[in-house]
């Protein structure tokens, strides 16, 4: 379907005076210092950890770009284009903690490869993503080598890099080496990697060395601001969007001038604070705006663009966490979203990782697949033979043209139940929450891991095993 955008040429040129005036006269703090060197060697205005920016630098930085790459799978017929007309979808990322039925629980890293074997069993979903939870029975200081491992053995999708640290995405860039070989991923990257930015105006350390060792070697990064309106940013949308391009373009000509031509992606996650409670609000018609206006200021300067998500502040799976998350995606579709993290699983603000947010997460991406696949128009889908069958009066349940075609014809939920009352309620009256448990757990018994070279799984682990050891020590 076609792009759905909001912004008149003059609020482009209001948008592009705001983020001007940020980056030249207010700046933004990189606090690592290879970042300031290299911005230094470019010729910006460096004052301690701030630097000045010549907007027009920037610009001539962040057009080396790429408006779209390949991202390359594990198996082949899993990787994805990102950028141009392509959608990609990725499961939750970063919770803590996990929901499973009635228990909120913190996060084990049982967890994280049962939701990885989750999203490698759903077609809806490209990526399991990255850190899909938070695995906190593992140490802190090697819980990436085994995520990055759960990651690439447990499934054969496009996966996200750790990026809590230089050595972590160095450990993240060792692993990939070994499945993918070095000179594969020079000509074409395997991990993409999540940077935010520590709004307002400011990159952190940990963020900042990440960035760069990717940058080195060649692998995308999703750049992205991580903005709260109210806290994170003004209460204004407009304030918001123009900040957000400010934070963003900013690092996007940080990898450009690391490495011209290093594939990275334009990152949104905005929402806003709910005023009366402090708490952070999502699924709500502010963050939808801002999905259709940053969609179309990615285009605007030829960039891949990540927004959206089954978003929501609810608890537990109920009806807000259906609407707000419905309230999120259809945006995330109508923007043209290139990259969609926290497509399944997202619950409770992102505190969560819920199993059956999940499955209800899995059944709307099912449905607007559906929704924005193209609709065929020709003599077949007519069915005028049908019209001369049935004729005047009469039905089209027995009709040829619908015998031969009811079984597919239709969209068949995974979740949803079409049960008459009297029908749902001798088969236990459950719930839609209670339906997505028994499909989870269906799911996880029938899932088979999709094939590995022995040598190279025993590669990895051994890897993972003498890194976690030398950490240790």
């Amino acid at each position: 379907m076609p792009r759905y955008e909001i912004l008149d040429e003059f609020a482009l040129q209001e948008l592009e005076r705001g983020w001007r005036r940020i980056v030249s006269d207010l700046g933004i703090e990189f606090l690592y210092e290879e970042a300031l060197d290299v911005f230094k060697v470019a010729g910006q205005d460096v004052e301690g950890e701030l630097v000045k920016f010549d907007p027009d630098w920037i610009l001539e930085q962040v057009a080396k770009a790429p408006s779209r790459f390949e991202l390359q799978a594990r198996n082949p017929e899993r990787s994805v284009q990102i950028g141009g007309n392509a959608m990609v979808f990725s499961a939750v990322y970063g919770c803590p903690f996990v929901r499973e039925g009635l228990e909120r629980r913190d996060a084990t890293y049982d967890d994280f490869q049962n939701l990885v074997k989750l999203a490698q069993s759903f077609p809806q979903l490209d990526s399991p993503g990255g850190t899909i939870c938070e695995p906190n029975d593992l140490p802190l200081d090697s819980r990436h080598l085994d995520m990055v491992y759960a990651l690439t053995t447990l499934s054969d999708k496009v996966f996200m890099g750790s990026v809590t640290s230089g050595p972590n995405a160095r450990d993240t860039i060792a692993m990939a080496e070994m499945i993918f070989g070095r000179e594969s991923l020079e000509k074409t990257p395997a991990v993409i990697s999540l940077i935010n930015v520590n709004s307002p105006l400011r990159y952190d350390d940990r963020m900042l060395s990440a960035l760069v060792e990717y940058a080195k070697a060649g692998q995308a990064t999703v750049v992205t601001p991580f903005l709260l309106m109210g806290a994170m940013s003004p209460v204004s949308v407009a304030a918001t969007l123009a900040q957000q391009v400010a934070e963003a373009l900013a690092g996007i000509a940080l990898v450009q001038t690391i490495r011209p031509g290093c594939p990275v992606v334009f990152g949104s996650f905005l929402s806003n604070t709910d005023m009366q409670s402090g708490s952070p609000s999502f699924g709500t018609p502010e963050s939808a705006v801002g999905l259709f206006c940053t969609g179309q200021i990615a285009r605007h300067y030829n960039l891949p663009f990540r927004g959206g998500g089954a978003l929501t502040s609810s608890q537990v799976v109920d009806v807000q966490a259906g609407y707000e998350s419905m309230m999120s995606l259809w945006p995330t579709f109508l923007a043209g979203t290139n990259f969609v993290m926290h497509s399944a699983g997202w619950l409770e603000s992102a505190l969560v990782s819920c199993y059956e947010k999940f499955v209800t997460d899995v059944e709307t991406l099912r449905m607007l697949h559906e929704v924005f696949k193209p609709l065929e128009i020709n003599e077949e889908t007519l069915a005028y033979s049908a019209h001369q069958e049935v004729g005047q009066g009469g039905h089209f349940l027995g009709a040829a043209h619908t015998l031969e075609r009811f079984r597919e014809c239709f969209y068949r939920p995974l979740v949803s139940s079409t049960e008459n009352y009297e029908r749902w309620n001798r088969n236990g009256g459950r719930d839609t929450a209670t339906r997505a448990t028994d499909i989870w757990r269906k799911t996880l018994d029938e899932y088979e891991q999709p094939p590995i070279e022995p040598d190279l799984q025993a590669e990895l682990k051994a890897y993972v095993d003498r890194r976690r050891t030398e950490l240790g020590d």
